[in-house]
This record gives C-alpha cells, sequence and structure tokens, in this order.
C-alpha cells in the first residue's frame, strides 16, 4: 500500500520506559490468573515468626534495594500493613510492621509490556512559551503485566521551526486518591431505559433529584421507594440497579505539587479493573462542562464500555459513564464545540464504521447518522477515527483509521461540512500515514493509530503509536492535506 506522500515523520520517538514503577497492595495467591484463595494468614504468620534481628537485617536490605525507586516508600509499608493488621494478636515493632507491609507490596512496571496511542492537546498553561511556539499535553495508553492499560501524560514543545520536544518524565509516577463522584440523573435515566426499565417506578426515585445528586441524596430517595414496594412493580430491581449505577462515577485527584508527567490514571472501578484504554482528549469552550474532556474505554476483563473522563487543569479528574446505542463498543470522539446547539461526536458502535451521532446532553449518545464514504482496499476491514475533529474554516478534519488484509492500520483523513457534519467534502484515496519498516513490528505488529492530533500554524501535528512498541510523531501541512482531499 502506498502513502500519499505529504506527511514527514519526525524524530520523536518515545520507547516503553520498564522502570517506571508504582508500589501496588499485592495478596499473595490472587495473582493468579482466575485468582484464588489468598495466603494473607499464612503470609502474617511467616513474619511474625521471624526473630527481631532478622526482621531488621531484612529490612535494611529493602531499603537499601527499594527506596531509591519510590518516593515515601515507608508511608506505603504502613499502609499495606495496616490492611492486615487484624490479623495480628500481639504488639509488634514499627520495623516489624514495616516488614508485614513490605510482604503485601509489589511493584507494578506501568509501561512494563508497551506503550500507544497518544493523543495531543494543549497545554492549559503556556507561560514562559516562545513567540509562535506551543506547549503540548500528550496522554498515552500504558499497558503493563496481564495488559491492565493506565492513562500517563507527557509535555512537548513545538518550536517556532516547527521542531517537537518531548521533554523528559520526571521519576516516581504517582497514582491519584479516587473518592466517590456526584451522579448524572440524565445518565441513570439513559441506563435504565437501555434496559426497557425506565418506566414510573425509575422516574419516582429520580425525579425527585437534581440533575448532579450525591449518594446521600439518592440514598434518601430509594429509602422513600422502598415504603412504596407494595403499590409499585420491580422495585427491588430498580434500587439494585440504580445503587450498581453508582461504581461507575468517581473522581481522581493528583497532589498539585507533583509533576503532570508523574501522574497515572490507575483503574478504579469493577467496569475498569482491566484497563483505561484509548483516551481522546479535547479542549472544549462550553459553560456546561469543563475545559478538557475525553472519552477511553473501560474494559473489565470480558467487556467493553465507554467513560467520559473531564478535567480543567489536569490535577483532578472526574469519570463517570457514556450510555446509549452510539457509546457501545469502543473510538467515541467528541467534537470540539456544539454544532446547531448540540453535543457531537464520532461514533464506531458498529465496529466496523465511521458515524456521526448527536446529543442533548455529554453522556446519552442515541441518535446515529453513518457517514457515506468510498471504502478503500487499505481499509476494507473496518475504519474508525483518530481523535476527535479539528475545526477549520474548509470544514471539520477528522483523522481516520483503516484496517486492511494483514490487520495493517493505516491512517487516512477526511473533511466533513461544518454545519452538518453528515456530510463528507472530501477524503484521501491512499492513506496519510502506514507502518514503516522499523515501526511494523513490536506487541502488536504492522499498527499506526492515533486518539488525536491538533493544528498549530498551519501544521498538523500528528502523534502515532507504532505496533505498540513505540510513539512518534509525523506533521503534515494543511495546504497540501487539504489539495490531496479528493469529493
Amino acid at each position: 500500500m502506498s502513502e500519499v506522500g505529504i506527511a514527514t515523520r519526525t524524530d520523536v520517538d518515545i520507547r516503553a520506559d520498564i522502570t517506571r514503577v508504582v508500589t501496588r497492595l499485592f495478596i499473595p495467591g490472587q495473582e493468579l490468573i482466575g485468582g484464588s484463595e489468598s495466603r494473607t494468614s499464612n503470609m502474617v504468620q511467616e513474619v511474625l515468626s521471624l526473630s527481631e534481628e532478622r526482621v531488621g537485617n531484612v529490612m535494611s536490605d529493602l531499603v537499601e534495594r527499594f527506596s531509591g525507586r519510590h518516593e515515601n516508600l515507608a508511608a506505603t509499608f504502613d499502609d499495606h500493613a495496616e490492611k492486615v493488621m487484624g490479623l495480628v494478636d500481639q504488639d509488634i515493632s514499627a520495623t516489624r510492621r514495616q516488614l508485614l507491609g513490605a510482604a503485601f507490596t509489589h511493584e507494578y512496571s506501568l509501561e512494563g509490556a508497551a506503550i500507544c496511542n497518544p493523543s495531543f492537546v494543549r497545554h492549559p498553561d503556556q507561560t514562559g512559551v516562545a513567540p509562535d511556539g506551543l506547549r503540548v499535553i500528550m496522554s498515552l495508553r500504558a499497558i503493563g503485566e496481564g495488559h491492565k492499560s493506565t492513562i500517563c501524560f507527557r509535555i512537548c514543545d513545538i518550536g517556532a521551526d516547527h521542531s517537537i520536544r518531548v521533554l523528559d518524565p520526571k521519576p516516581f509516577p504517582v497514582l491519584a486518591e479516587t473518592s466517590q463522584g456526584l451522579f448524572n440523573r440524565d445518565v441513570f435515566h439513559a441506563s435504565l431505559r437501555d434496559l426497557g426499565l425506565d418506566g414510573e417506578t425509575a422516574s419516582a426515585v429520580l425525579d425527585r433529584l437534581p440533575v448532579k445528586f450525591s449518594r446521600d441524596e439518592l440514598n434518601s430517595s430509594l429509602e422513600k421507594i422502598g415504603a412504596e414496594s407494595d403499590i409499585r412493580i420491580n422495585v427491588n430491581e430498580i434500587v439494585a440497579l440504580l445503587r450498581s449505577f453508582t461504581d461507575n462515577f468517581y473522581s481522581a485527584t493528583f497532589d498539585a505539587e507533583s509533576d503532570l508527567c508523574q501522574r497515572t490514571l490507575w483503574p478504579a472501578t469493577l467496569r475498569e479493573s482491566q484497563g483505561m484504554e484509548d483516551a481522546r482528549f479535547v479542549e472544549v469552550h462550553d459553560p456546561n462542562c469543563a475545559r478538557y474532556i475525553a472519552t477511553y474505554t473501560a474494559y473489565d476483563g470480558t467487556l467493553v464500555s465507554q467513560q467520559l473522563l473531564e478535567t480543567e487543569d489536569f490535577v483532578t479528574f472526574a469519570s463517570s459513564p457514556l450510555v446509549g446505542v452510539a457509546a457501545q463498543n469502543k473510538g467515541l470522539a467528541f467534537f470540539p464545540r456544539k454544532i446547531q446547539g448540540r453535543y457531537a461526536a464520532l461514533s464506531r458502535y458498529d465496529r466496523e464504521h465511521n458515524c456521526v451521532t448527536f446529543s442533548d446532553n455529554l453522556h446519552h449518545w442515541d441518535e446515529v447518522t453513518p457517514l457515506k464514504l468510498p471504502v478503500q482496499s487499505w481499509e476494507m476491514l473496518q475504519v474508525g477515527n483518530c481523535g476527535s475533529p479539528i475545526e477549520l474554516e474548509e470544514g471539520w478534519l477528522v483523522l481516520t483509521h483503516g484496517v486492511g488484509p494483514m490487520r495493517t492500520y493505516g491512517i487516512g483523513a477526511m473533511l466533513l461540512d461544518l454545519e452538518d457534519p453528515t456530510r463528507v467534502l472530501g477524503t484521501l484515496v491512499e492513506p496519510l500515514l502506514t507502518p514503516a519498516v522499523h515501526e511494523r513490528d513490536g506487541y502488536v505488529p504492522n499498527v499506526l493509530y492515533s486518539c488525536g492530533s491538533l493544528v498549530h500554524r498551519g501544521v498538523l501535528y500528528l502523534p502515532f503509536g507504532a505496533s505498540d512498541q513505540s510513539i512518534g510523531c509525523a506533521t503534515v501541512k494543511m495546504s497540501e492535506l487539504l489539495a490531496a482531499l479528493t469529493s
């Protein structure tokens, strides 16, 4: 397959850094596939049986080997020890408590298996940036042990000469503190509607609540409906479902003093327990939502679903579920502004085709219009988007991905009408980028994929993951790209 030939690869070449590790609670026995009975009690007794001298020697060795790899490791050991102190029936020394915590701690390499699928957005802080330059946030998908995915960040500087430089991340990745987020009434209604249960009983609970409500407010409304179980149907089923929905709303907050490149979004719910995949960030200007929003794929090891991520500052994030037909499967990507007074997004709900979907809120997506596109040989298996549309005077620029024979991924482009994005103005006959020889081998061979690009001073900056073994970046002059589109 040939390329259009107007894209230029830069010297950006980010490789997985296996030294970027975090500490996690380790329960012996449960690391096995499928899990098993834990050996917690036995491990506690093993630590308690050691002599104080042996405890001191072991801890000295651990401190020597691991203190340089983590900040405040002693606090981590104390936290993990606290979780099993209920099994300790005697007073123990501070050193033994530290060893107890260490026995239930392991390191997790965030990028131990792969990195891929980056997206670009303008950094909210442009202080000190040179004239005509731009500071950019790159999000990326990091894959570690067990194929678990997390969302990580890098900072990039675009120069006046159109060069791009990726800043080295600071050591010691950090995870967010998570807490229960506010719930969205429209999401609860839509989730029940998808199950055919959004009737009078559900309304009796939800319509007592504000659009955004807390767990306490929900519990109060559930108590009231419980007292009406004799005169309503499906009360127990509705109550159980509404309680289960709350697990998918949460907030993740980092220490504001941490560096952005240290921050890692780690799976926080059962729905995303095996991964947060392919975040598609976009900057929006809408008083009803955060400045930056993204969709990402939540994976529980069997099923995929989509979540909305919102942040003003990349310090505090709110995560909540996306529902509706168009939010099924992967690849929802928001337009950066409303169109004709409604929210809009790209969808690949059927796993094969690009579609446009509209909604009156950011959470519920049901109205779908497939895009009528010619199918080229390099995209005959499936097509999708490579991030949110980019607004130009000429129309909405959409970077696409196509999958062809031998499951080879290429990156293409199309242009949509500004006021009617269901109308296609032009497409590329040949892909913009396909895997070069040095990009073909990796964790997932023959793949180029992106989750979001940006345009700065007439140049498209397109970050891409190459076969899940590296992240690169290409630039394209917008004048040449628009000229290459055919109607």
